[in-house]
């Protein structure tokens, strides 16, 4: 069957970002795709509708009407998802653990959902590994919110004036967002320790020329992300952790766990111990925070400390994010896509590790098990 391809403009408040970045639409086109785009998708990401150039522009009311495979960024709504062609192929974001009517309607009309944050982070899926482009993004932006928020200079001066010296910049959780957030006060000039509770992360932090900062505890998970500490082991990294939090001048906090609730671990004391002026930046707010004074989207102020709970950073660098986030598709579909033609092999781990739901069955296991016990 032919495949007609649909890049639809994004709803979600503030989402600046597209899916398909002109040049990649192109290539989807080589590849034998009917390709429409709904007419204004890019321009939030400055990109008019005139540079999609050799594809189809449509409207809205005429977006779903023919398409078998969708392209997004962000999970569609639930009117959204009641649009699309019943057996089409979802492609994007879907955020499985809080959709749950989202998945009931996929399951009804029968759509082969593949949510990119599922893609296993094996070696050939590397260039299919949105969760790490779009961490990079976030990583880099931190740097510079914490700059911004700051009221002194990152980097040591030397003037007429006298000396002043560099900030201190604590990084906690060393994932892509962490090493990217490291590298960008590095540049800026900043003093900057690091902390992760995987030991395989202690020399990439120091090749970036941050002190690590060990707590004497490990938690190696499973796809390259940490496991849920124990009682004992949260009171030991809390004990250590707290030393180094008292002396920074900016906290960025980027520590996830895929599915669940951000970890807890700069607590309301270690804020109260920070120095007067500091700032946090906690890019885990959207899952609730590393703080537990982080509220979702805003800036709370506890004492003379700033906390930061920034949502959808990579959107405010749309350019860059959706050129990373378009690439990554075009991998993934590379593999989803033969000759023209789907080609659901379902021994492929990519596919299988990534699929939520197919002809109206829920294929991924915690999803499946959420839904089963009833829960939201």
């Amino acid at each position: 069957m032919p495949i007609t391809v649909v890049i639809p403009k994004e709803t979600k408040e503030g989402e600046r970002r597209v899916a398909i970045i002109p040049p990649v639409a192109k290539k989807l086109a080589a590849m034998r795709l009917t390709v429409l785009v709904e007419k204004g998708a890019g321009l939030a990401s400055r990109i008019p509708d005139a540079a999609y150039e050799g594809v189809t522009q449509v409207d809205s009311k005429s977006l779903y009407k023919e398409a078998n495979l969708i392209l997004k960024v962000q999970p569609p709504s639930v009117d959204e998802a009641k649009k699309f062609k019943e057996g089409s192929i979802f492609l994007g974001f879907i955020q499985p653990h809080a959709q749950t009517e989202l998945i009931k309607i996929f399951q009804e009309r029968k759509i082969t959902a593949f949510a990119m944050e599922l893609v296993p982070r094996i070696s050939r899926a590397q260039s299919m590994d949105a969760l790490s482009s779009q961490a990079a993004v976030a990583g880099y932006k931190a740097a510079l919110l914490a700059a911004n928020a700051l009221g002194r200079f990152l980097p040591m001066l030397t003037t007429a004036a006298g000396t002043i010296r560099p900030a201190t910049v604590l990084v906690i959780g060393a994932g892509v967002a962490g090493l990217q957030a490291i590298a960008t006060a590095r540049r800026l000039g900043a003093q900057v320790e690091a902390y992760d509770v995987r030991a395989a992360a202690k020399e990439q932090v120091q090749s970036l020329g941050a002190k690590f900062v060990d707590v004497g505890v490990k938690a190696e998970g499973t796809g390259g992300y940490a496991r849920e500490l124990t009682s004992e082991e949260k009171s030991q990294q809390q004990e250590v952790l707290a030393r180094h939090v008292a002396k920074a001048d900016a906290i960025i906090a980027t520590a996830a766990i895929p599915g669940r609730t951000a970890p807890k671990i700069i607590t309301k004391a270690m804020v109260e111990g920070m120095k007067s002026g500091a700032v946090i930046i906690d890019l885990a707010a959207e899952s609730g925070g590393n703080c537990e004074l982080t509220e979702p989207g805003k800036v709370v102020e506890h004492g003379q400390v700033a906390i930061h709970g920034p949502l959808n950073v990579p959107s405010t660098l749309a350019e860059h994010a959706s050129e990373m986030y378009s690439k990554n598709l075009l991998s993934f579909l590379e593999l989803l896509i033969k000759d023209g033609e789907f080609n659901l092999n379902w021994n492929d781990q990519v596919l299988a590790d990534s699929v939520v739901t197919h002809d109206g069955e829920i294929k991924h296991a915690p999803t499946k098990e959420r839904l089963a016990g009833g829960k939201s």
